[in-house]
């Protein structure tokens, strides 16, 4: 499906990747190891080389699983190439309550970012890691469904909530990316202002650059494009979609029937990003396009996000081997047409961004 010729170049780095990156969050909680294994094995077999990890994963976050998914990674891990593939793990900050993790966790500071990163190396079974994410930022800023800044958020009991500085972040980073245990830096959950930062500290202080952001970006969550995008275009930065399907909302089946089975019902109140007015609407909207293409609306989301200019490479996850082929074929699927692209913008400015 995908060769070395199809791979992309992740600015800043010698990292070259698939135009697809497995997800894995489900491994350890609605997948076994088995099925991991089977997923990484096809996706391999189809010419993927990049997998996306995170030392919270599974998602969502409980403490009887917190670290699985690097686990089971790293028990099939240790049995393969290495140097053809592109792993990449995230360090989970403060700011959301996973009391569970490294006893917070804390700060996103030396201690925190360094001794994340050598659980995740053990955990992974391997010597580094090609791409390591700041899963979210420290700093107070709208997270997972939010998409309001509140200033009144910074302070907390009459006093200002500290947070680490990028400057300090990105002085650990370099300690890891010079010892050769990190390749490359990245952001997540991230916002222009502090890509920007980042940026610009790094260049003034001759510290890593970030190579790349990952961000939600789907049909029903475009707002990466509200600022976001040019930075990536101007500042040449790589851009990974993650939730591209909008947590299974794009494929129609919570439309069809609300108590489908699937994460939003496995897992009730963990997808409020998705619970919001106009999320219906949408997918009834691109649903019904989709069909007027003889498309179905899985097909739809994934190439609509997958042939965007800025995307480098599309998060695909899934619970079976079945949703795994039928999101690759989407995927790989012939481009959308102008008439139809039309007819999304059509559908996104009457109904817009409802699951930021």
């Amino acid at each position: 499906m995908f060769s070395n010729k199809d791979y992309r170049q992740l600015p800043n780095s010698e990292l070259k990747i698939s135009p697809i990156t497995l997800g894995t969050m489900t491994f350890g909680d609605q997948n076994s190891q088995t099925e991991a294994f089977q997923q990484l094995d096809y996706a391999v077999s189809s010419g993927i080389n990049s997998i996306d990890v995170a030392e919270l994963y599974p998602v969502p976050p409980k403490p009887d699983t917190y670290t699985k998914t690097e686990t089971i990674v790293g028990e099939w891990l240790k049995n393969q190439y290495r140097d053809q593939l592109v792993i990449s793990t995230k360090v989970a900050g403060p700011r959301r309550d996973l009391d569970w993790i490294r006893g917070g966790p804390k700060s996103l500071d030396q201690e925190n970012i360094t001794s994340a990163l050598h659980a995740s190396l053990k955990r992974l079974q391997t010597d580094y890691i090609d791409l390591l994410y700041l899963h979210w930022p420290e700093r107070n800023v709208p997270m997972f469904g939010q998409y309001r800044f509140d200033p009144n958020d910074e302070v907390k009991n009459n006093q200002q909530i500290p947070w680490v500085s990028i400057e300090s972040q990105l002085e650990t980073l370099k300690k890891l990316t010079d010892s050769g245990k990190v390749r490359a830096i990245a952001l997540s959950n991230e916002f222009p202002w502090g890509m920007m930062e980042f940026l610009r500290i790094a260049r003034e202080k001759k510290l890593p650059l970030i190579s790349a952001l990952q961000n939600s970006y789907s049909l029903l969550n475009r707002t990466v494009e509200f600022g976001m995008t040019e930075v990536l275009f101007r500042e040449k930065i790589g851009f990974l979609a993650y939730s591209p399907l909008a947590f299974g909302y794009l494929t129609g089946k919570y439309n069809k029937n609300p108590n489908a089975n699937g994460r939003v019902n496995l897992f009730p109140g963990y997808a409020q990003r998705f619970n919001k007015p106009g999320v219906s609407e949408a997918v009834k909207k691109y649903a019904l396009l989709a069909e007027n293409f003889n498309l179905s609306l899985t097909e739809l989301a994934l190439k609509f996000v997958s042939q965007q200019w800025f995307v480098t490479s599309t998060i695909i996850g899934a619970t079976n081997m079945d949703q795994l082929q039928q999101n690759l074929n989407a995927v790989t699927a012939k481009a959308l047409g102008p008439e139809i692209l039309a007819e999304v913008e059509n559908i996104h400015l009457s109904v817009m961004n409802p699951a930021p």
